[in-house]
């Protein structure tokens, strides 16, 4: 899993968040190793072959799960029923139904999945997200400040949920708060108007180092 700490007012473009996994791999850390980049264009490796995210956007989309600040959910629709929708978006087949109920039980929605999602708490319509982003089991999971106005409770779930779905996988998580990339990230990513200026392991840094490198880098 990796950190992305963007510096407020830079531009965020998606490009660059993946360029940022890039370095990663060409620095030759083994977190990393489904992502490739040559001749300035994505690919994305997967068991049988490379896509391109660029010429084949079809595909790279099968291999990339999103979730934005803004959480798009549709506030009429039931938990289930909304997590139904999104699987079938992704053409999910048979499986579908199947992922849906291994979703709702990962993201500890049991207890809320009748719920119309407009009924629901800020934190439990983060989990609806978390799981429409995972429902079809990417390989590359990029989280846009998804903890942002969580409460206590709330925020210590929603990391470990986190947490628990990149042991093998590999997410981008965007924030400016630097606790949380100590929480939740192996590695933070510093980024000053679109260009990386840091990298490094989170294990061999302070959350009041990383903040004074921060300041420092972003001033």
């Amino acid at each position: 899993m990796c950190g992305i700490v963007g510096y407020i007012g830079s531009k965020k473009a998606e490009p660059i968040l993946i360029d940022g996994l890039l370095r990663l791999e060409y620095r030759g850390y083994d977190s990393v190793g489904i992502a490739t980049l040559e001749n300035n264009k994505i690919n994305l490796v997967k068991s049988k072959g490379r896509v391109n995210s660029l010429a084949e956007n079809e595909e790279a989309q099968k291999l990339i799960g999103y979730l934005p600040e803004h959480n798009p959910l549709y506030l009429d629709l039931y938990v289930k029923e909304y997590l139904n929708f999104t699987a079938k978006i992704y053409n999910l087949g048979s499986e579908r139904a199947d992922r849906v109920d291994e979703m709702i039980e990962k993201c500890g929605l049991k207890a809320e999945f009748k719920k119309k999602i407009g009924q629901l708490s800020k934190g439990y319509r983060q989990r609806v997200g978390l799981a429409a982003s995972m429902i079809h089991n990417p390989q590359v999971l990029i989280l846009d400040e998804p903890t942002t106005g969580l409460d206590p409770n709330q925020l210590v779930e929603i990391r470990e949920l986190i947490k628990d779905f990149g042991k093998d996988r590999t997410v981008l998580f965007s924030t400016h708060i630097m606790q949380e990339v100590s929480a939740i990230c192996d590695r933070f990513l510093v980024l000053k108007k679109g260009v990386l200026v840091a990298d490094r392991p989170t294990n061999k840094i302070t959350t009041e180092e990383l903040e004074e490198l921060f300041r420092e880098l972003t001033h």
